[in-house]
């Protein structure tokens, strides 16, 4: 393989997906700075790669490429839909890629692996097995030339760098070497938070999540969010959805001072979470952001397995609980006392 290989990354969605991915990209660019390295991702998630795209200070992603599957299949017989498809794909196909590589094992991820123009001796690498508790759809496989055995029980982090280095023929990155996910200048720049409702120092409660296992109760939270605003913190319950919105309203009454904010943008969501003095969450995307900013995050598992995505790389994270074992109301509310001391 040349010195500066033309390399896709194939990662879809969602938004803690796409996020345990970026190390990757930091990776590749350890052992081919010349490299080309382009991203297809979902359209809802460019947010997530932006600060990733190379600058005069650093290189890292040279393209985004999004993806509208999720808006197009709501239009699938509109004559827009399929212009856009078709841009898309002579997009993918203006560049000829030496390696792809997929880190999903979904037949849609699979499939844009395909769509790619690709040099004859290509690498198209992609997961040959399901790891517990993940999405897999076995028939991905022969979409790929190199299918990667893994670990079925694997950090999403570690899942990407084991596909990354097979496909490349790399010796496995040890955990010692803690992931990178956003560059420090990057971090250092994000602005202060512009709602003035939101009061200094506050904790941001990630409650919701798309299953309702994963979800921890709300009377710990009510509990967790009198003990903290005793303690002068104001809480802040955040939401994605009318359903959820109802929630954080219903718990915001329980509890002295505490607050549900408007609506905010993955955008938005950089400045909320780095103004935060703490950020309390169970197992779900914008928990996971904050983990990987490197801020004040505890981490709640409930209903899903602690191994699959917790936080590893820092003291700044605490992770409680796990599967059908949830944390008390004590051990979360220790571990947030421990980071807020700490910070």
């Amino acid at each position: 393989m040349s010195a500066s290989p033309k390399i896709l990354l194939v990662k879809l969605s969602s938004l803690g997906d796409v996020l345990h991915n970026l190390p990757i990209v930091w990776d590749l660019r350890a052992r081919l700075p010349e490299a080309q390295i382009d991203w297809v991702v979902e359209e809802g998630y460019v947010h997530l790669l932006d600060p990733l795209l190379s600058r005069d200070s650093f290189r890292g992603i040279d393209r985004i490429i999004p993806f509208g599957l999720r808006r197009w299949k709501k239009n699938l017989f509109s004559l827009a839909t399929w212009k856009e498809f078709f841009a898309f794909r002579k997009t993918l196909q203006s560049t000829n890629y030496d390696v792809v590589i997929e880190t999903q094992g979904l037949l849609k991820s699979a499939i844009v692996c395909s769509l790619a123009k690709k040099s004859s001796t290509a690498v198209v690498a992609g997961l040959a097995n399901a790891t517990e508790f993940s999405g897999y759809e076995p028939l991905a496989r022969s979409f790929y030339n190199q299918s990667i055995q893994v670990p079925t029980q694997c950090h999403a982090v570690d899942r990407s760098r084991w596909v990354m280095c097979s496909a490349l023929d790399w010796s496995l990155i040890d955990r010692v070497d803690a992931p990178r996910f956003y560059p420090s200048e990057f971090i250092a720049s994000i602005p202060k938070t512009s709602d003035g409702r939101l009061n200094a120092p506050y904790i941001l409660c990630f409650h919701s999540t798309a299953r309702e296992a994963k979800r921890w109760s709300h009377s710990n939270w009510v509990a967790l969010g009198k003990e903290l605003s005793a303690r002068g913190y104001q809480m802040v319950f955040p939401w994605g959805s009318a359903s959820e919105r109802l929630v954080s309203e219903s718990l915001v009454e329980a509890i002295p001072g505490a607050f549900v904010p408007a609506a905010f943008s993955i955008e938005e969501a950089f400045s909320v979470i780095s103004s935060a003095a703490l950020t309390v969450g169970v197992d779900t995307g914008l928990t996971h952001l904050s983990a990987v900013l490197n801020r004040p995050t505890v981490e709640i598992y409930c209903d899903s397995p602690r191994w699959k995505t917790e936080g590893y790389w820092s003291d700044q994270i605490d992770n409680v609980g796990d599967m059908e074992s949830p944390p008390t109301i004590q051990e979360v509310l220790d571990a947030c006392l421990r980071l807020l001391k700490q910070n």
